[in-house]
């Protein structure tokens, strides 16, 4: 049993041991959901008599040594953290005057079940066909008003049937349909929830694809609806909307994948993709966003000379763009800039194929560049060019297998630079401007530029040959000049 199954079990042992003599306390949506599909149980969800949440979770946090804390007052919604952070479990009063008025409010079928707290193996409370519908596959609204009442439930269905492999019913599509318009308008910050949840999911593609037949991409996701149709020169087989969505296959494939797309470096590639990023991303999940948006600048730049189709300046643009995207979403500032250096970024390792077998200073430049994404951007590379399989001579598969070595090569020095950061001079600007009597400014930035990346590439590295090689630089000699 896994780390998170156990924590689960231990959440839900607690509050039965803390809430033994209570009436009225149901685990209810997710956790029933996934228990009855056999899948790992994260989150424990309770319903309780109104007025009781707070001094339940108080009695649970109070239990267990941990902490208890209003997390939605709109919902009546209690959070208990415990210890460490193993598990947390929440505490939400019922919606109705009973548990069958409270499943009856709920999103869809398959959350709309609950099985009494006092016993977990008991009778399911399942007034609306939920039980069958997850024996069926199928996602069905709980009733004709279900996104009319909130229409971030578009998202939701999308994202609950790209994850469990299910189909959204006849009449559930309908319905989604006629809300689609709306499926912008939630709060920023739940649309990010739901699109981090779709894209931590096994196919992500499959949810944008869910999201376009009911017709919700324009309203939730404009920057996407537009690249479709969006044509592409002989180097790519989709159009950029087909392609964005194979990529994001690709990134899935590539992350599951790491010993062969990473070689040597694919235990620290693992754990890179597993840190932490921002607004409950990992960094894994967030290249998955940069997977989706990296060529959103197409439709604003695409151009033909002779024939050709081009996209000048698409990464540029793309990243205004995500960035837009992101703040309409009300993402963090970490978040919006990591993602706006993976669209910004991830054309320049493509034209280094040619340049193989790399020189430190070359492999400096690109570091330089891509910054504290040059790991992760790498990785993203592989996903757009195994995505890539037109007649042109850059899909060629000599061209694929080239640029999968490049990655291969590259990727230790993009961890170690992730790890350890851009080299350090062996003094500081205001040091080397006294040493070489040069006045602070673009000039000092420039000159520090090039002897960082001589440290880098061991050209120098004591005191000494930093200040004798900035002499030389600022006196405009060639570099190997006595």
């Amino acid at each position: 049993m896994s780390a998170s199954r156990l924590s689960a079990a231990e959440a839900v042992g607690v509050a039965r041991r803390v809430l033994a003599g209570e009436q009225g306390v149901w685990i209810v949506g997710g956790a029933v959901r996934d228990a009855l599909l056999g899948r790992e149980v994260l989150d424990v969800d309770l319903a309780v008599e109104p007025g009781a949440e707070e001094r339940h979770a108080r009695a649970i946090a109070r239990a267990c040594g941990g902490a208890a804390f209003p997390l939605s007052e709109e919902f009546g919604t209690w959070r208990v953290v415990a210890p460490g952070g193993t598990w947390h479990l929440d505490v939400t009063r019922l919606r109705g005057d009973a548990i069958e008025a409270d499943l009856r409010g709920r999103d869809f079928t398959i959350n709309a079940i609950a099985v009494p707290l006092a016993d977990p193996e008991g009778e399911l409370v399942d007034p609306t066909g939920g039980r069958s519908d997850l024996e069926a596959g199928v996602v069905r609204a709980v009733s004709q008003r279900s996104f009319a009442d909130d229409p971030l439930r578009i998202l939701r269905a999308a994202r609950f049937a790209s994850a469990l492999g299910f189909r959204i019913e006849s009449g559930t599509v309908a319905l989604g349909r006629a809300e689609a318009s709306r499926a912008g308008e939630p709060a920023g910050e739940r649309q990010l929830a739901e699109l981090r949840h779709l894209l931590a999911g096994p196919d992500p593609a499959r949810g944008i694809e869910l999201l376009d037949e009911l017709d919700a991409l324009p309203a939730a996701l404009p920057e996407i609806a537009v690249l479709r149709g969006v044509g592409q020169n002989p180097n790519h087989h989709l159009d950029v909307f087909g392609h964005t969505l194979e990529v994001l296959r690709q990134a899935v494939a590539v992350q599951a994948d790491l010993d062969r797309f990473a070689g040597q470096a694919a235990e620290g590639a693992r754990e890179l993709l597993a840190e932490p990023l921002a607004d409950e991303f990992t960094r894994g999940m967030a290249m998955r966003f940069g997977a989706l948006l990296h060529d959103v600048g197409k439709p604003a730049t695409r151009g033909e000379h002779s024939g050709y189709v081009t996209f000048i300046g698409h990464d540029r643009v793309g990243a205004q763009i995500a960035g837009e995207l992101l703040r309409r979403l009300k993402a963090s500032r970490a978040l919006t800039r990591y993602v706006q250096g993976l669209v910004r970024h991830h054309l320049h390792l493509g034209f280094l194929v040619h340049e193989r077998p790399l020189s430190k200073r070359a492999i400096y430049d690109y570091l330089a560049r891509c910054g504290d994404v040059a790991p992760d951007v790498t990785l993203l590379t592989v996903a757009d060019r195994l995505s890539a399989r037109g007649s042109g001579s850059v899909a060629s598969p000599e061209m694929i297998e080239a640029h999968l070595e490049l990655v291969r090569e590259v990727m230790p020095a993009a961890l170690d630079w992730h790890r350890q950061g851009p080299p350090r001079l062996p003094l500081r600007g205001d040091e080397l401007a006294a040493e070489l009597g040069i006045e602070e400014g673009p000039e000092l930035g420039r000159l520090i530029e090039e002897l960082r990346a001589a440290v880098y590439t061991g050209e120098a590295t004591t005191r000494d040959e930093v200040i004798a090689l900035g002499r030389r630089l600022a006196d405009g000699a060639p570099e190997d000049a006595e």
